[in-house]
């Protein structure tokens, strides 16, 4: 049963749940002073001791009931397992002729004795020595039912069935019958083991498609999954560049100090002394374009930069279209949806004027510019031929640390039609293209580095 739970343990956590080892040490101690006897015990201790939140409780539950709902090797001992089989056969005795069935394989024998205890019991010992755990993309699928029933032995049973074709054709029917049966509860096994062991690598092969899918080309039914994506973009970064830092760079030895310290042991290097470097302390100013042509991005966007509030302790995000307004605190205070809905509901999808909104932004919110503060401009850059105002970006990027710009349009796009991008861009200290999570991620993951 200890093998059991470590498999569960990793169902568990393709499913989402967060499973420490000392997390599958407390568990399993648990386990061992409640018991296996009661399943509703086992289930509410295994969720008491491992789920530490609402989602991560939901997730287990579901985890719980598929994976024990599979069969396990050691339900029946060896010897009950041929007691029940004799009394089932004896039960069933006019349903084949014993002479023609002496001379039949194992797998023929069980088949015909129809015990499903130990077809359930002989299926999961075949799984396990098939290494079905090992399952992980739904393209195996037709690979492990293969395996499981070579090792039953369904070569011996095939033979049987030739040698009963001219013989017995009672007999070769309900085998053939047994055998579909056969087939169906093997495919129905791995494709639970695949729901459980294959679901990490499922989420993560949908999520590496997420990421470098554009994002104004995601679909509605995808836009929770790229939340989530985000948020884990976020945790990642935190996770990188998380504050304060348990190791600080030292920098270089200060060999003239070290010497002057250590003068009164002969100079000894007992004491060492090192140039640190100054950090900035990270500020960041967010500008987003929310128009219609790039209101996806930068939901998004604005999503990624306030999930980095434990990393950058200084964030200020405004978004505009015809006009520019500071949304901080929507962002802060409110959910992701609600934020977005406010946002749009009094800037968004308008046609975009990056003047006037850098007008308003100069006007209103210069002050929040310094020498540490890194300014980053999300958007296409398209101002429908109205003034750019390019000046005011100029101010901008002389008064800040940093001016980024990331242009959720190709680079072949800039500077063609009512794109002013090459004219912003020779304010900029960084243009990139932005326009997958993945792009997105790098950008900020280089942003925030400049500071450590």
């Amino acid at each position: 049963m200890r093998e059991n739970l470590h498999r569960f343990f990793r169902a568990a956590r393709g499913a989402g749940v967060r499973v420490s080892p000392a997390e599958s040490i407390d568990a399993m101690r648990a386990v061992a002073n409640v018991g296996f006897s009661d399943r509703g015990i086992l289930r509410d201790t295994l969720l008491l001791t491992l789920a530490k939140t609402e989602d991560e409780k939901k997730a287990l539950g579901q985890c719980f009931d598929l994976f024990f709902d599979l069969p396990e090797s050691s339900q029946t001992e060896p010897g009950s397992r041929g007691e029940e089989r004799e009394a089932t056969k004896s039960q069933t005795t006019g349903r084949a002729d014993d002479q023609s069935a002496s001379g039949l394989g194992p797998l023929a024998q069980m088949l015909l004795s129809q015990d499903r205890t130990e077809m359930a019991a002989a299926i999961a010992a075949a799984s396990s020595a098939a290494s079905l755990p090992d399952i992980r993309y739904f393209t195996q699928r037709g690979i492990f039912s293969s395996r499981i029933l070579d090792l039953m032995g369904i070569a011996r049973l095939r033979d049987d069935l030739d040698d009963l074709a001219a013989t017995d054709t009672a007999l070769t029917e309900r085998l053939t019958a047994a055998l579909n049966v056969l087939r169906d509860n093997v495919r129905d096994t791995v494709s639970q083991a695949l729901l459980l062991y294959g679901r990490e690598e499922a989420e993560n092969l949908r999520n590496e498609i997420l990421r470098n899918a554009p994002l104004s080309r995601i679909e509605p039914r995808q836009v929770a999954q790229m939340q989530l994506l985000i948020r884990q973009i976020a945790r990642r970064l935190r996770e990188r560049y998380s504050k304060p830092r348990k190791r600080q760079r030292r920098g270089h030895l200060d060999v003239r100090r070290t010497i002057r310290r250590n003068a009164a042991w002969g100079g000894v290097p007992f004491l060492t002394a090192w140039k640190r470097r100054r950090r900035d302390r990270p500020k960041i100013v967010a500008l987003c374009d929310v128009s219609g042509s790039v209101a996806r991005v930068s939901d998004f966007f604005l999503l990624l930069i306030h999930s980095l509030h434990e990393v950058v302790s200084d964030v200020r995000s405004f978004a505009f279209s015809g006009h520019l307004i500071e949304v901080s605190d929507l962002l802060e205070t409110q959910s992701p949806e609600q934020a977005m809905q406010e946002i749009m509901s009094k800037v968004g999808f308008g046609s975009s004027d990056y003047g006037n909104s850098f007008a308003d932004f100069e006007k209103q919110w210069m002050s929040a510019i310094t020498q540490q503060t890194t300014v980053i401009v999300l958007g296409d850059a398209r101002s429908n031929n109205l003034d750019p105002r390019a000046d005011i970006l100029r101010r901008i990027a002389e008064r800040s640390k940093r001016l980024v710009w990331l242009n959720p349009e190709g680079r072949t796009a800039w500077g063609f039609g009512d794109s002013e991008m090459p004219r912003y861009a020779t304010f900029c200290t960084v243009v990139r293209q932005c326009a997958t999570a993945q792009q997105l991620e790098r950008a900020v993951s280089d942003i925030v580095a400049t500071y450590q």
